[in-house]
């Protein structure tokens, strides 16, 4: 990751490649780029405006949207509230919704399986239920909203009970804003990023919008095809080509996206 502090709104030469190309691939994440962290994850739904935005911008014949995200599908599927769905890759890669309803689960070794089994149970001893997040292919905990004294003492737990498999070939321990979470490795946003490029035509215009660490993957997996976009109000190191605060940009953002469209 980079630091480039002088990173600035798309300019008009992002958009008018954008407006040229016949093909437009938007992908985004959803927790922090779509919507806002909020201490309830269950209530993150999309800022106002970005829903209706959407609509637009899947009803247009040259334009493709794709959901990539970290949450499983039976979390982001209410929330986002959209009829019909778009395509969704979740559980960082591990679940793919096709916008006709078919869904793909891919499986996991049944050591893994067993792994996510005994952590959970573990993280249960300490860990209020609401603060964890189960998914097919990790298992979170989370700490937003929490004083100090609790997030240090779920904190010191969860690295406890992560620590004698975190260096197992098949786990990693990340932590993310707001928390850590112990997941299978061999699937991320990046990996689902390619997966999108590999099924769409060679000369696809394509963007990711995203804020956290687990959405470098996903900057790094567009190569030549795309650029990235950082979306979150305080800046950090990234590998994005261009940062935009939301709620404010975000929308302007989609508004371009839709018009060159």
């Amino acid at each position: 990751m980079t630091l480039q502090t002088d990173l600035t709104f798309p300019d008009t030469t992002f958009f008018n490649h954008l407006e040229q190309a016949s093909q437009k691939l938007l992908l985004l994440d959803f927790d922090g780029t779509l919507s806002p962290f909020v201490d309830d994850r269950f209530k993150a739904f999309p800022y106002p405006g970005v829903t209706d935005l959407l609509y637009e911008i899947i009803a247009k014949p040259t334009s493709r949207v794709v959901i990539v995200t970290g949450r499983p599908l039976n979390e982001i599927l209410p929330l986002l509230n959209m009829q019909p769905n778009p395509e969704i890759w979740g559980s960082h890669g591990w679940q793919h919704l096709l916008t006709d309803g078919t869904t793909e689960d891919f499986p996991l070794p049944d050591d893994i399986r067993n792994i996510l089994e005994t952590v959970k149970n573990d993280f249960q001893r300490q860990i209020p239920i609401e603060k964890m997040d189960i998914k097919p292919s990790s298992v979170a905990v989370h700490w937003r909203g929490l004083d100090n004294k609790q997030r240090e003492t779920f904190s010191k737990h969860a690295q406890a009970v992560c620590e004698p498999f975190q260096n197992h070939a098949g786990l990693e321990l990340q932590a993310f804003d707001g928390g850590l979470e112990l997941r299978v490795k061999g699937r991320d946003k990046g990996t689902s990023v390619k997966a999108i490029l590999k099924d769409s035509p060679n000369d696809i215009f394509a963007t990711f919008l995203g804020d956290d660490k687990t959405d470098e993957d996903a900057f790094a997996a567009l190569g030549n095809a795309g650029q990235g976009i950082l979306v979150r109000n305080e800046f950090r190191p990234t590998d994005a080509d261009f940062w935009i605060h939301p709620p404010e940009e975000l929308l302007d953002f989609l508004r371009k996206w839709r018009d060159a469209c």
